[in-house]
């Protein structure tokens, strides 16, 4: 099939189908595509050559500059799990990640939605620390999508109170819940810390030392609850008690009021007499925070 007899359509997935084609491990353009074609004979149906390059010079540019931008992104969002499993693992489980999970989007921002859950499915790309690894992607997915949600006007605590058990509520879109098997929290902060200053220092440091995995203190399976959440242009991390995540996560759901109250509260260890105080206090906490946010029209008809 040549150029001409391709419909613009059949151009495009032609072309992305070669440029997201991974790379040989020269950095270089497969000299076969994935049906077995030549891909001299693939380039050549829909790439002219000019006078210094032939069809699959040009089109291996492309290929090339795909992978080097997608793979640049995919760290730039999650530099915290390329030091808990060290640079060249990273780049190994990329290139799998993203050659089930091309970029889809007009967005680059998109690229690691699908990681943690990937990750979970393929443990051997981050060996012994695969489940920590899968964690320390999930928050960072979470920072991600909290540094750019939207923002909406939050309730404040008295609109909150004329509510009854029926009403439904929203939580804020930059707000995410993250229910993690390892505290990492403070982990991945420091390793971002860590990042920032070891590429101030990248002339003195070596090969070796930035494809090994970072050295991690000691961290025990302990179940914790996170909600990150923004503050202006800032990204923070807190930690809460699972019966108040449960609570949340209802809410967000769009479970009524009091349903969503009681799905948090039975599972709480606070005794009963208690646990009215205990739900006041969150609400508090919630508005101080502005979490809390009418529900849109969409959730009110769902």
């Amino acid at each position: 099939m040549n150029a001409q007899a391709m419909s613009l359509a059949q151009l495009q997935r032609e072309m992305a189908r070669a440029v997201m084609m991974p790379l040989t491990a020269d950095e270089n353009m497969r000299r076969e595509s994935p049906d077995g074609r030549p891909m001299d004979q693939v380039a050549t149906s829909f790439i002219a050559p000019n006078s210094r390059l032939s069809s699959f010079e040009r089109l291996e540019i492309y290929n090339r500059q795909y992978w080097y931008r997608v793979l640049g992104a995919l760290a730039e969002d999650f530099p915290a799990l390329r030091s808990v499993i060290g640079a060249r693992a990273f780049e190994a489980m990329s290139v799998a990640y993203l050659s089930e999970h091309p970029s889809r989007s007009f967005s680059l921002r998109n690229l690691g939605s699908h990681l943690a859950e990937w990750l979970k499915k393929n443990p051997h790309f981050a060996g012994r620390r695969a489940r920590l690894a899968e964690d320390v992607a999930r928050i960072e997915w979470a920072f991600v999508e909290a540094f750019d949600g939207a923002e909406r006007e939050p309730l404040t605590l008295e609109q909150i109170s004329t509510l009854d058990g029926d009403s439904r509520l929203s939580l804020q879109p930059h707000l995410r819940l993250v229910a993690l098997d390892f505290p990492v929290d403070e982990l991945v902060l420091n390793l971002h810390k860590n990042e920032k200053r070891q590429t101030s220092e990248a002339g003195v440091r070596h090969e070796e030392e930035e494809q090994a995995p970072a050295k991690l203190p000691p961290l025990r399976h302990r179940a914790t609850w996170l909600a990150a959440h923004r503050v202006g242009f800032s990204v923070y991390y807190l930690r809460i008690r699972r019966d108040e995540f449960l609570t949340l996560s209802a809410i967000q759901d769009g479970m009524p009021l009091a349903q969503a109250i009681e799905t948090g509260v039975t599972s709480s260890r606070v005794p009963s007499g208690r646990r009215p105080q205990l739900v006041g206090q969150w609400f508090t906490s919630w508005s101080e925070l502005g979490w809390i946010c009418a529900p849109d029209i969409e959730q009110l008809h769902s």
